[in-house]
């Protein structure tokens, strides 16, 4: 941020003004060398902070007590309050600051405030719960895939076969909960059966060779990941129909009567999406305050209701988003279309897209935090880190299938003379049609995320306890 506010700064270090007629003179080298920089550190910055604030945040309650759990549970309603109370400062202030005030202000003060916001950081750095690192979780499900691939001729029992797995006791681990074993993915199960080849130290019950035998806790670990992979595959499309809804509105709201009043304030038709911030802001302190203390007392389940429940919530709403957002412009275009044909301007008030945008604020107060809490809580305790970039990947990823999306209607609807229902011109594309196209790719997800939610299987931790002291057996292998 500091050297992005320089070349707001120093006129050296961006182009000269231009005004409107002239022809502006383009960035120099040096110039888009400092900018591609200070882009550099963003993205460096932002990949380490993001991932792991919220695992370091939640680190800080102790998961063994009741209100520890608590705590974790309000942590990320408010961790993403917070997020959308700053971004939507940086939608109003700070981008009338760097429009009608000064670039290099509007640049400066969250480079001031990151600052800040440091400073603070490293002072509570002795007050703060550390985690020591345990070893790589990747190698863990490397080793355990390879093993299970190795054994793979084992023939395993049709019944309960816990007590012939290499299961020893977790030693020195001050974070990670010892899991029972499940019957799903009995294929990995092979990497833990101790057989007559198998080799264990005597010194710590180590295996000597981990890529042909590893703990039934490590096997539990990749079956873990597993589970949440259909799961975070529904994020995707989710976060892709919402990301069609953000994207579209401002196009909406440049077409619509965004005036307060016949001689009013003009809203800016990118200020539109903080009505979907708005309502996060809104909700999220009624949902954690009041809401989940009588849904808990109904229900007697921690949060009130399960992650996935609050997730097929969050989609279900996402759906009647859109649906609402295909009547509304459909309105919208056909009032532009009847009155003012030779217009771009829709006689209908922009107001009338808030119900939408607050739609798709209450969908991400349902779904989205679910998402984060259901990886934090869901994943391996040595991969909560990577939990919190789980999110972000399937948030990139939906972003390009979004843009797969756009491209694939501009060529299935395009009639040859450059319209289509995404047309640089709403009144002149079917952006109703689209949104319904979205809406029915949403109500598939949904299908689909049942269906995965349904054969889901909750990490359970109190059955652990039982795990540790079941007796092993030995047995002859097969010929592999």
């Amino acid at each position: 941020m500091l050297i992005l506010t320089l070349t707001a700064a120093f006129k050296t270090l961006h182009p000269p003004p231009c005004n409107n007629g002239e022809n502006c003179a383009s960035a120099s080298p040096l110039q888009l060398s400092f900018i591609f920089l200070s882009f550099a550190f963003l993205i460096v910055g932002a990949g380490g902070i993001r991932p792991c604030n919220l695992a370091f945040g939640a680190d800080q309650f102790n998961p063994r007590t009741e209100s520890g759990r608590r705590g974790i549970n309000s942590f990320f309603y408010w961790y993403y309050f917070t997020f959308t109370v700053a971004v939507m400062l940086s939608c109003t202030v700070i981008v009338y600051v760097q429009s009608n005030i000064s670039w290099a202000i509007g640049l400066g003060i969250p480079a001031l405030l990151m600052f800040f916001s440091c400073s603070f950081f490293f002072l509570g750095s002795k007050l703060y719960v550390r985690v020591k690192p345990e070893g790589s979780p990747f190698g863990n499900v490397a080793r355990v895939l390879a093993a299970a691939y190795r054994k793979r001729a084992m023939k395993l029992p049709d019944e309960d076969h816990s007590h012939l797995l290499f299961n020893p006791p977790l030693v020195g681990s001050t974070t990670v909960s010892k899991l029972p074993h499940t019957d799903q993915f009995r294929c990995l199960d092979k990497a833990s059966i101790l057989t007559t080849s198998d080799k264990v130290q005597p010194e710590d019950g180590k295996p000597i060779n981990p890529w042909r035998l590893c703990s039934s806790q490590h096997v539990e670990e990749v079956k873990c990941i597993i589970r949440i992979l259909p799961i975070w595959s529904t994020g995707i499309l989710y976060n892709m129909a919402m990301t069609q809804q953000g994207t579209y509105v401002v196009f909406q709201a440049l077409q619509s009567d965004c005036r307060l009043g016949n001689n009013g304030f003009q809203i800016p038709a990118g200020s539109f999406t903080v009505f979907n911030m708005l309502a996060l802001t809104i909700w999220i302190p009624i949902y954690d305050r009041i809401v989940v203390p009588r849904l808990q007392r109904i229900t007697k389940i921690e949060g009130g209701i399960t992650l996935l429940h609050r997730m097929g919530v969050g989609i279900v709403i996402a759906v009647v988003s859109l649906l609402v957002a295909a009547f509304v412009e459909e309105k919208r275009r056909s009032m532009a279309l009847g009155e003012f044909a030779r217009s771009l301007v829709s006689p209908m008030s922009g107001l009338w897209l808030i119900p939408q945008l607050m739609l798709c604020g209450l969908s991400e107060a349902f779904a989205i935090i679910a998402q984060i809490e259901f990886y934090y809580k869901q994943f391996p305790e040595n991969m909560r880190s990577v939990a919190g970039a789980f999110y972000f990947l399937g948030l990139a990823l939906s972003n390009y299938f979004s843009s797969f999306v756009v491209v694939a209607v501009h060529r299935a609807t395009g009639n040859g003379r450059g319209e289509n229902w995404l047309a640089g011109d709403l009144n002149r594309g079917r952006l109703d049609l689209f949104y319904l196209l979205t809406a029915a790719m949403a109500v598939a997800n949904l299908a689909y995320f049942i269906v995965c939610a349904r054969w889901y299987k909750y990490k359970d931790l109190k059955a652990a306890a039982a795990a540790e002291e079941i007796p092993m057996e030995v047995v002859k292998p097969s010929n592999e």
